[in-house]
């Protein structure tokens, strides 16, 4: 019988467990986004398509589950802003488009402002987190559309993600409030004139 070297087995062993964890991060975030942080895991496990013992298995606690799919959606984010500046047919089409990223980043967070207030450890670090990797990539696509003459260029990185971000508060609780509408004017305002 043939056996694969340890080595591979254990390399192949670990690409299952990532594809199986990001599996259960795409169903916690899509759970998250339709009934909040506090789903039962057992509807985030039939989403997977797994057993809850199987999420407990990778995230432990609750906690350990928001974080992960939270650091999980900040790093596509991240990874999105260069690959929309390559492909885009401009800076200003790919911050435009990387803010309607963010928006939804935002804008599916039910429960997680609230979560993030607690006093549970685990949380305490997700802000800078969030910072540190969300506005590196929001001053490099603005940067590059100043540099193309496309927006004006006196925009902080920070206060535009902070402006989006206080622009898509409460953007669930009422129809008529229409955050992207908002925001999109708001992109559409840094153009040059």
């Amino acid at each position: 019988m043939f056996r694969l070297p340890r080595g591979v087995m254990a390399i192949r062993k670990r690409a299952d467990a990532r594809r199986n964890e990001e599996t259960l991060l795409e169903a916690a975030a899509a759970a998250f986004v339709t009934a909040g942080v506090d789903v039962p895991v057992r509807d985030i496990a039939t989403r997977a398509g797994v057993g809850v013992g199987t999420i407990y298995r990778h995230f432990p606690t609750r906690a350990d589950l928001i974080v992960a799919v939270y650091r999980h959606q900040v790093e596509a984010c991240a990874a999105a802003g260069p690959a929309l500046l390559a492909e885009s047919a401009g800076p200003h089409a790919a911050l435009a488009q990387w803010v309607n990223m963010f928006v939804d980043f935002l804008v599916t967070k039910h429960g997680l402002a609230e979560a993030l207030q607690s006093d549970d450890a685990a949380f305490r670090s997700l802000h800078a987190y969030f910072l540190d990797r969300l506005v590196p990539v929001c001053a490099q696509l603005l940067a590059a559309a100043a540099a193309a003459g496309e927006i004006v260029t006196d925009v902080e990185a920070f206060a535009l993600l902070r402006g989006v971000g206080n622009l898509c508060i409460g953007a669930g609780n009422d129809p008529r409030y229409d955050a992207r509408r908002l925001v999109a004017l708001v992109v559409a305002g840094l153009g040059v004139r």
